[in-house]
């Protein structure tokens, strides 16, 4: 569902909302225009109880991961981020996506930005979306009947098929491989990082991580940088070694 509401009372709006969700252990996710109201908003809410994280671009990949994990496992209840589109967000816990500042066009309010935040709520059997803004936008029209016509294709669908919309239980992946999904390629700080919490990995897990890291390392010797191919090709070896119980 989408609603469109006034910014006059929104905070105090969204708490209520959000409380809901606290209470049936879902998750909600809110989006900002600015640093600034993001911080000041994660600071508000906070005061009044509510787990809350501020996910800031100073947070590097790997700590990005652990803070949407923590928000999967319900160590907070509430993300709060600038520009969440791109952080590749799997999250089937979140039934909750609030819009601040909707009607204020731009790179992060276009009809395409639009439908992909509004999509982070779509996987829930609850999901919503609230859009505060004062006036309605072009972008946000189109992006409200497109995602209407979406719903209405995937209701027809589950009707067609006799398909009753189920919860989504996913499993818990591991954090580390959760990154390298994300991210597709490590750096030195991540590498290190890696390092520190290679017993994390169980064994089946380890085959992925070394397809990986062989593809990095395939392309540093490319760019003939051979000190980096080195380093990734001993990871390599450590880490079929651990398979092998060494």
């Amino acid at each position: 569902e989408i609603f469109v509401r006034p910014t006059e009372g929104q905070i105090d709006d969204l708490l209520g909302e959000i409380k809901d969700r606290v209470d049936r252990q879902e998750r909600t996710l809110i989006t900002t225009l600015t640093k600034r109201m993001a911080e000041d908003l994660t600071e508000y809410l906070a005061e009044r109880g509510i787990k809350i994280r501020y996910l800031h671009s100073e947070i590097n990949s790997i700590q990005r991961i652990e803070i949407l994990q923590d928000l999967r496992n319900g160590i907070f209840d509430v993300l709060v981020g600038v520009n969440l589109l791109r952080e590749g967000l799997d999250l089937p816990e979140v039934s909750l996506v609030a819009i601040m500042d909707a009607d204020k066009e731009g790179f992060l309010r276009t009809e395409r930005s639009l439908i992909q935040t509004i999509g982070r709520a779509a996987r829930h059997i609850r999901g919503k979306a609230i859009l505060y803004a004062d006036k309605l936008t072009g972008s946000m029209i189109k992006a409200i009947d497109e995602t209407d016509r979406r719903r209405g294709i995937q209701r027809a669908y589950n009707k067609l098929h006799g398909i009753t919309p189920q919860p989504i239980i996913k499993k818990q992946s591991n954090s580390i491989l959760s990154f390298l999904d994300a991210s597709r390629r490590l750096n030195a700080t991540d590498l290190k990082m890696v390092d520190e919490h290679l017993d994390e990995l169980s064994l089946e897990d380890i085959p992925e991580l070394i397809t990986l890291l062989e593809k990095q390392m395939k392309e540093a010797a490319k760019k003939m940088e051979f000190e980096e191919a080195g380093k990734l090709r001993d990871r390599i070896k450590h880490l079929r070694d651990k398979m092998l119980g060494r």
